[in-house]
Order: C-alpha cells, then sequence, then structure tokens
C-alpha cells in the first residue's frame, strides 16, 4: 500500500470524483488497493487534517463525527498524483457527511476527560449525546413530604433562635443542610442523582460503561484513570441538577434511546467520580464535594479492598444515616473461584453491620449489597433493575436530605440536649431573695422598727419621772425610730460580698445540668444584671426602710397616758395634803394623804408595765411590716436586674429544646 500523499485535500475539492479512474502507472497493479474496501489509515488521516484546518480551536468533536463511517479515501485513485489527492479529499467530505467509526484520537484525548472509545463501540447499544443538543423542557420542581418540610422549618427556627449563643462553627452544618435543601428542592423532581464511588482499581469506571450500555468513561491501568466526574442523564431537564455539582458540559453525556421503548432508568442522572483514595489531592475534593451534593451514592468495592480502612472510616461510617441511599457493590468476582465469592460479600456485610449501616435484606429499609463483575456483565442487570425500581421511586432526594437532617440533628445533640431537668425552682428564687434580704439587713431593720416601736409606747405610757431621767440619757441621740445609716466601710463591703455570693448561687442553679453554651448564657445575664445591684438596693433599703419620726400609736395609747397622768396627780395632791398637814392649814390626817400618795407612786410603773406589755403585739407587726417591705423591695430589685434575665435565657433554651425535639421527630 502506497503512502498517503501531506497534501491538504482541502485544496482539491474542485477536482473530479471518478472512482472509476486508472492507478498510475508507476503503482503496480498488485499494490493496488481494494476499490470496495475503504483505507481506513489513510482516511484517518485526511479526517485529521480537514478538522485541523477547520476547527483547529473546536475542544469536542461534533456528533456528527462520532458514529462510524464509510469512504475515507476510497477509490482507485489511491496511489501518487492527482488521484491520491481526490480520494484524500473525497474521503474528507465523505467523513463530514457520515458518522464515522474512527473518529480522531487527539479530539479526545486531552487527559482530562474520559475518551469515547470508539474502536470498540460497534457492539454498543447506543451512540452517546452531548446533553447541549437536548431541547430545553420543562423541569418538576421537587416537593419535600410535609414531615420533611416540618423537620426543615424547625431546624430553619432552631438556627435562627440560636445564632446569638452558638457560633457559626457549631451552626455550620446545619446551615449547609438547609442551604443545601433549599437548592436541592429548586431543581428538578422528575430525576435521581446518584454518583458511583470507589477506590483505585476497583472498576466503578467499568461499571458505569456497563450500565449506560456505551462506552462514555475511560477505562485502564494507568491510574488514577477518571480525572474528573463524568454525568450521564438518561432523560431531558437534568442540565441544573448537574450544574449543581459543577460539572461542565464538555463532561456530560446521556445515552441515547434505542427505540424500543421508554428506559427503565429514566430520570436517573448518573455520575462516575473520581478515585477517593486517588494520591492527586484535588480528586479526593472532587469525590467529597460532590457526595455532600447526590441523591444516592453506589460504592463499588473489589475483593482486595472492601474492608479499606479509609473507605469505612472516612466515608461508610459517617455516612452510616444514608443507608436508604446507598448501594454497596462487590465487583469482579469473576476473579473468585469457587464459593469465595459469597465469603468475600458476607464479610462485606459484617463490616457494613459493624459501621452502622442498616442493610436491606428481607424487603427492610437499608442498603442494598450486589455481587457483579463489570467485566464479564454477571450480575449487571441485577443492579440495573434494583437502580430502575430505586429511581422510579423518586424518593432518593427525600431520604437523603432527611438522613442529613438526621446527622445535622446529631452533631447538635451536644450543645441543645439534656439529661435532668433545667430552670429555676421556687425554693431558689426564695432563696435568692432570702440572700439579697439578708445583705441589705431586712431581719434588722425589722427589728430595729419594733424597739423603736416600744421605745415610743414606753415613752408615751411611763411615768413622768422615768420619761424625765430617759430624755436625759437619749439627748444627743438620733431621732427614735430612723434606721441608722451604713456607713462604714467593712459594712458595705459585706454587703456587697452577700450581693455577689447570692448572685453566683442562683446562676449556678440556674445553669445546672444545661448544655456548655447555654449554661455560659445564663451566668453571663446574671453577671450582666449584678453590675449596679448592691447600689440599687442601698437606694431602695434608704426608702423602703423604717420611716423617720415616731411610729403610729394604737386606740388606747391616750386612755394609758390619761390614766398614767391620774396616777401623777394622785401623787401631787397625796403630797399637798401632807405638807399643808405639816404647815397647819388642813386638819391633821395621815392616812388620806398617804393612801394617795401609794396609789399614784404604785400606780404610774404598774400602768407602765401594762403598755409594755400591750404594745408588744403591735410592736411586733410594726417590726414585721418593715421587714416584709425591704425584702420585697430586694426582692423586686434582684427579679428585675437578675433572675427575670436569667429566665429569659431559660426560656430561650426551651424554646429551642422544642424546636431541636421537632427536628430530632420526637416533637412532631
Amino acid at each position: 500500500m502506497t503512502a498517503v500523499t501531506d497534501q491538504d485535500p482541502t485544496e482539491h475539492t474542485d477536482q473530479p470524483d471518478d472512482d472509476t479512474r486508472k492507478p498510475s502507472a508507476r503503482q503496480p497493479d498488485a499494490r493496488k488497493p481494494d476499490a470496495r474496501k475503504p483505507d481506513t489509515r489513510r482516511g484517518r488521516r485526511a479526517f485529521a487534517r480537514t478538522t485541523k484546518t477547520r476547527a483547529a480551536d473546536t475542544r469536542e468533536p461534533d456528533a456528527r463525527n462520532a458514529g462510524t463511517g464509510t469512504g475515507a479515501g476510497t477509490g482507485t485513485g489511491a496511489g501518487t498524483g492527482t488521484g491520491t489527492a481526490g480520494s484524500s479529499s473525497r474521503g474528507a467530505s465523505d467523513s463530514e457527511r457520515t458518522p464515522r467509526t474512527d473518529p480522531p484520537e487527539t479530539a479526545w484525548d486531552d487527559g482530562l476527560i474520559a475518551r469515547r472509545v470508539n474502536e470498540t463501540a460497534e457492539g454498543d447499544r447506543f451512540p452517546v449525546s452531548d446533553h447541549r443538543s437536548a431541547a430545553p423542557q420543562t423541569v418538576t420542581p421537587l416537593v419535600y413530604d410535609g414531615s420533611l418540610r416540618s423537620r426543615l422549618e424547625a431546624l430553619r427556627e432552631l438556627v435562627g433562635l440560636s445564632r446569638t449563643r452558638l457560633d457559626s462553627r457549631t451552626l455550620s452544618e446545619a446551615g449547609r443542610v438547609l442551604d443545601e435543601a433549599s437548592a436541592r428542592r429548586r431543581l428538578s423532581g422528575q430525576h435521581t442523582v446518584v454518583a458511583i464511588a470507589g477506590a483505585t482499581g476497583s472498576g466503578k469506571s467499568q461499571l458505569f460503561n456497563a450500565l449506560a450500555g456505551v462506552t462514555i468513561s475511560e477505562t485502564g491501568v494507568r491510574r488514577p484513570t477518571t480525572a474528573a466526574p463524568i454525568a450521564c442523564s438518561w432523560s431531558d431537564g437534568a442540565a441544573s441538577l448537574i450544574e449543581r455539582l459543577g460539572i461542565p458540559p464538555r463532561l456530560r453525556r446521556r445515552p441515547l434511546p434505542t427505540g424500543d421503548g421508554e428506559s427503565p432508568l429514566r430520570g436517573l442522572v448518573l455520575v462516575d467520580l473520581p478515585d477517593h483514595d486517588s494520591a492527586a489531592v484535588q480528586h479526593r475534593r472532587h469525590v467529597d464535594r460532590i457526595l455532600a451534593l447526590v441523591d444516592a451514592v453506589i460504592w463499588v468495592v473489589d475483593p482486595e479492598k472492601y474492608a479499606d480502612a479509609v473507605l469505612h472510616e472516612r466515608y461508610l461510617r459517617p455516612m452510616a444515616a444514608h443507608a436508604e441511599v446507598m448501594f454497596v457493590v462487590l465487583n469482579q468476582i469473576d476473579r473468585l473461584p469457587g464459593e469465595a465469592a459469597e465469603q468475600v460479600l458476607d464479610d462485606l456485610r459484617r463490616l457494613l453491620d459493624e459501621d452502622g449501616i442498616a442493610l436491606g435484606e428481607y424487603g427492610e429499609p437499608g442498603t442494598t449489597v450486589l455481587a457483579l463483575s463489570a467485566l464479564t456483565g454477571d450480575g449487571v442487570g441485577e443492579l440495573r433493575e434494583a437502580l430502575g425500581q430505586f429511581v422510579s421511586e423518586r424518593g432518593a432526594p427525600n431520604r437523603r436530605i432527611s438522613a442529613d437532617v438526621d446527622i445535622a440533628a446529631a452533631r447538635l445533640w451536644p450543645v441543645y440536649a439534656t439529661q435532668r431537668r433545667t430552670g429555676l425552682s421556687e425554693q431558689a428564687r426564695e432563696e435568692f431573695s432570702d440572700r439579697l434580704a439578708d445583705a441589705v439587713g431586712a431581719t434588722a431593720a425589722g427589728e430595729a422598727a419594733e424597739r423603736a416601736w416600744l421605745r415610743n409606747a414606753n415613752r408615751a405610757c411611763g411615768t413622768p419621772w422615768l420619761r424625765l431621767w430617759r430624755w436625759y440619757q437619749d439627748r444627743g441621740e438620733p431621732t427614735t425610730g430612723r434606721l441608722p445609716g451604713r456607713t462604714q466601710s467593712d459594712e458595705e463591703a459585706t454587703a456587697r460580698q452577700r450581693v455577689e455570693q447570692a448572685v453566683r448561687t442562683v446562676a449556678d442553679r440556674a445553669s445546672a445540668g444545661l448544655p456548655a453554651p447555654w449554661a455560659q448564657a445564663v451566668r453571663e445575664a446574671a453577671v450582666r444584671g449584678s453590675q449596679g445591684l448592691p447600689e440599687a438596693l442601698d437606694a431602695l433599703t434608704a426608702r423602703a426602710g423604717v420611716p423617720t419620726g415616731r411610729p403610729p400609736r394604737p386606740g388606747w395609747w391616750p386612755v394609758a397616758v390619761l390614766v398614767q397622768a391620774s396616777m401623777t396627780i394622785l401623787q401631787f395632791l397625796g403630797g399637798l395634803w401632807l405638807l399643808g398637814q405639816i404647815i397647819g392649814i388642813v386638819a391633821p390626817n395621815l392616812g388620806v394623804p398617804v393612801l394617795l400618795m401609794v396609789i399614784g407612786i404604785v400606780g404610774g410603773p404598774l400602768i407602765e408595765w401594762s403598755c409594755r406589755m400591750a404594745a408588744r403585739g403591735p410592736a411586733r407587726r410594726y417590726g414585721l411590716e418593715a421587714e416584709r417591705r425591704l425584702r420585697e423591695a430586694a426582692a423586686g430589685c434582684g427579679r428585675a436586674r437578675v433572675l427575670d434575665p436569667v429566665a429569659a435565657e431559660l426560656l430561650r433554651y426551651r424554646e429551642v429544646r422544642e424546636q431541636y425535639g421537632r427536628v430530632v421527630g420526637t416533637g412532631r
């Protein structure tokens, strides 16, 4: 066979196209190519030159040139000269009109995406088309069920109530779940996005191609083979879902239907991920990012790495809550002899059970575990059937978001849940008020008021001689009934310490059993309220303490005073009578004046003692009333400054606790 000329065939498109042209005289007939068989190598080179000339900047070959074709270099003019050029020119033209079997390798081999291996695609059931060729369709948004909507609303309310109490890092996972749930709800509800993930050499790209029925993702011995995620959709309307995954249009494919009817995988969007254990950091980032966005995952493991600690500890165990939207596939069972496949599959189930992943056996919801060989096709039909049923239910997005909410709620458990009753009891409130009353000296003030009332009663009902003596002793002392001001520095320091101790005690009792963030918020509220509390209590004490001046008198005091005055008058009358007898003005008679004087002298103290006994009850009530007023004033000040802010924090915690109960499902 003669070599193909390097002349550009596009320069000779005006030459006649004569398939019956005679061969060149310089070319022996024995080496003449068969006119019925296309010279594939010559046609491929001519096609490459034509493509390079017309579309040098095209990244992706046109779909017209991705199929099979004929005639690139067909004809008897396969030798040198114009015949060769004409045949090459026709071959290039035919390749533009008719799909070819062998597209140029340089058009797809860019090292970033998997090449379409068309050399082996003759047995494929469908060709592959780009999503950009699909006509836009109306997308039906996803609708969450009532239970999930209620949980999402509760989680959103929970995050809103907690932003001022919890740091953004603690709420980041819950916020991410809310954002992803909102974004997914606006996208198609008729599609289910399923990612195929696995380790290096597990055969996930081979399984991807087997499910698609056509070679889409590159397979080979080079590691890692899949460098970027590739998406394949079985129906239109999934463009927004794929854009959410960050997969560019050049990495989007869709198997074309064969015309035998609607595909059982209609609505499926399959994504082939890079290796999760790839040495390239960017590959692992692709995996982690997309796994957080897809609706379901197919984990592909092989007999060598199915027990890999990285797979179980980094991915499967943390995703145990997503058991209902996971498939675990043991690939490459054709490498296992005899019953070894069943033994490895049983051990895989054991490991998944240890990871906390519920297995969907006997009709129960959970992870589907299958064994297959993507190379031989054994078991692929069973996976395709299970996947078709899974996609047709249209419930994967709801289950995925619900599992995300479960995981977010589990991570928030330490900052919301408590195992004991929390709050301020009535006993704690009363003890706090008692401590403040002691700090302001309410008991001492009541006792002082009681003594003042008794002293006033004694002065009003006592004998003149005793009153004169007490007046002499009380000269220079404060007015009767006034509460001495606490002016000494040691007394003020003692009162301040009592107030601080009372605040610390009530804060500790209120925060007991609360999660750390809320306990800290309660203590901070109590400390803020205690600022300026001693000064406020001092001002209240001055206003609500024992009033200045004399205490009020009961109704029997005037009678007692009149009787006491009568006793004094009798003493004076008896004394004057005796004095008149001594002088001689009055006739001598010692009995009557002496009797009058004895009655006055004995009756005065007796009346004073009687009044004192009668005054004890009113004095006690007067002192208790003064103590009560001061206690209520101190309690009101402490309640407004400390107890109310603490109670507000506890109420906020109870609200978020109720919302958290709705999130986890206990409050529905």
